[in-house]
């Protein structure tokens, strides 16, 4: 895994990666590996109902999500696990800043690193109520197509993922704050 000072381990998530849809035009993009659900779905519809989830909305370990999968005969064997960390930091459009973020407390965060992880791009992300994942511009609102995306519907710089932000380009999009969320595949 790429060292980052700015990011911060937020947690693990089982997915079933889907094909890029139709209302996504550009040819650069395969499949979608948005930590939103709204097009790549979580594992279970309604996994935080499990209570099993870290402050950050996700989980501290691969193990966590396979218990609830098997507790409710939820197979994992076509989902992807994917890992991910956050910029510390996330952007507040109103105020046009930089803000801080903190873990639910009501949650344990005692986040298990992966042994191996690739890392597939950056997302950027909704975080309407500061807990759970919204929706990511980049598939959500077509944002891959006015962007330079790779394959998997993710940017590939973090900088450049930055300075999208920064420039207002997601402002029409959906509510913020927004989150920067680097977007590892489990090997």
């Amino acid at each position: 895994m790429t060292n980052n000072n700015h990011m911060l381990p937020v947690g693990y998530m089982y997915k079933t990666v889907k094909t890029k849809p139709d209302w996504i035009k550009t040819h650069r993009v395969d499949d979608v590996y948005s930590v939103s659900c709204c097009v790549s779905t979580d594992f279970m519809d309604d996994w935080i109902n499990q209570w099993k989830h870290n402050g950050y909305w996700l989980f501290n370990s691969a193990q966590d999500i396979e218990e609830i999968a098997k507790n409710n005969n939820i197979s994992l064997k076509d989902m992807t696990l994917f890992f991910y960390c956050s910029y510390q930091y996330q952007w507040n459009e109103l105020d046009k800043k930089w803000t801080n973020f903190e873990p639910d407390i009501a949650f344990e965060t005692h986040i298990i690193m992966p042994d191996k992880a690739e890392l597939q791009g950056y997302d950027v992300v909704s975080f309407i109520g500061e807990n759970s994942a919204g929706c990511s511009p980049l598939s959500c609102n077509q944002m891959a197509d006015k962007l330079i995306v790779n394959n998997h519907c993710l940017l590939n710089d973090f900088d450049e993922t930055k300075a999208y932000i920064e420039s207002g380009i997601f402002n029409s999009c959906e509510p913020g704050p927004y989150r920067i969320l680097a977007v590892y595949r489990i090997m």
